[in-house]
């Protein structure tokens, strides 16, 4: 491993060093992707990952390839101590909104890990049911947390994962290509064909025939 990246990998473990040190034995990470999308679900993971975990690439998810994101997720599920991922469709969306659908992929994944955390790191959510576990909301913590950096990963890949599936059920949108998001030719595309049972009513209601 590179010197330059090794040195970036300790400065987004420190927050987590601190807390080891004050005696907490598991820390786990939580992110969501897909909060902005016109279409598929959002997916929430949480994980756990041992304390002297130290993949190279682990970042933002949002600032890896999806080549590369592949192969740390790969290493992520390999390493962690245990991981969990709650996926919320967008029927749920459109019911109780994007946010409490957020909260609520939140809590299943807490109740999905196998190992009970001692402390919950969450990126940016606050009011949320956390089955009783502590936890603190850091703003921007995927650029800031190795373990919410690794969730965001683990969130990202599989909800990516999703959209290319369903590309090929409905290949007239592009899913493969923006994954739902509100490209310019995905709501053109919305407009020549209408809408999918995996969009977003809520979400695209400006952009319907």
């Amino acid at each position: 491993m590179k010197e330059k990246e090794e040195a970036r990998l300790k400065v987004l473990k420190e927050m987590e060093e601190k807390i080891y040190n004050n005696g907490f034995d598991y820390i786990c990470g939580i992110d969501e992707a897909g909060r902005g999308p016109l279409a598929g679900p959002v997916v929430v993971a949480a994980v756990i990952m041992p304390r002297d975990s130290f993949i190279e690439g682990v970042n933002d998810s949002k600032k890896i390839s999806e080549k590369k994101r592949e192969l740390i997720y790969e290493q992520i599920i390999k390493e962690a101590i245990s991981y969990s991922v709650s996926i919320i469709s967008q029927n749920v969306i459109d019911e109780i909104n994007i946010l409490e659908a957020t909260k609520k992929g939140l809590t299943e994944s807490v109740k999905g890990l196998e190992v009970k955390p001692n402390l919950i790191l969450v990126d940016a959510l606050q009011k949320i049911d956390t089955c009783g576990i502590p936890y603190d909301s850091i703003i921007k913590g995927d650029e800031k947390c190795y373990c919410i950096a690794a969730a965001s990963i683990i969130a990202k890949v599989t909800r990516d994962r999703i959209m290319r599936q369903w590309a090929e059920v409905y290949p007239v949108y592009g899913f493969e290509k923006h994954k739902g998001y509100g490209t310019a030719a995905h709501i053109a595309a919305i407009r020549e064909f209408g809408s999918c049972i995996l969009h977003r009513n809520s979400f695209i209601k400006n952009f319907k025939q």
